[in-house]
């Protein structure tokens, strides 16, 4: 099992390839995915907005089995999404949480813009407020994001005595991040 400092290495140097067009596009294949039937033991989990534009596997040129992705709409920590995390860590031996947020997020355009935009909606970018009321006012969009991953990265721990523990206890660490659109660049915060 790799050492947190060995998984952070491993997310940099794929996401170099993945920024230079050298993906190795290794672990993909049918051997590959016969070997994963038993179990799985992926050395990341990402919990990263739900765009079709941002797929950290490929940002991160991982294969099968190696990252446990979370994905949901302005990368909240929800029940849900806290839940699935608490199962990566607590069962899966995932050593690094990273909170993927991403220039020109549309769920947090969207919670900046406000207005009534149904139940569901609400209730979800009602979750993105914090990170507006942190943010100066007249803030951008990717200003916003940024503050969004970093306060989702403390929420996981404030509100998982699973995560915290792990965190506590040096087993795992939560690591905020931003995705450039524009270079597949991933700037950690």
């Amino acid at each position: 099992m790799m050492s947190i400092d060995e998984v952070m290495n491993r997310l940099n140097e794929g996401n170099k390839r993945f920024k230079q067009d050298r993906l190795e596009n290794v672990l993909v294949d049918q051997p590959r995915r016969d070997s994963l039937v038993p179990g799985q033991e992926p050395y990341a989990i990402i919990l990263s907005c739900a765009d079709s534009r941002v797929v950290p596997e490929r940002a991160f040129d991982s294969g099968l089995g190696e990252v446990f992705t979370v994905r949901v709409a302005g990368n909240i920590a929800n029940t849900d999404s806290i839940a699935s995390i608490e199962y990566a860590v607590a069962n899966l031996g995932s050593k690094v949480i990273v909170v993927l947020g991403h220039q020109s997020c549309g769920a947090v355009t969207a919670a900046m813009a406000g207005g009534d935009n149904g139940y569901n909606l609400n209730h979800l970018l009602a979750q993105v407020q914090p990170a507006i009321a942190a943010c100066d006012e007249g803030a951008d969009v990717n200003t916003v994001v940024k503050k969004n991953a970093s306060i989702t990265a403390n929420d996981l721990i404030s509100r998982s005595s699973i995560i915290a523990s792990a965190v506590n206890e040096g087993r795992v660490k939560v690591a905020p991040a931003y995705y450039h659109l524009t270079t597949g660049q991933v700037e950690w915060l």
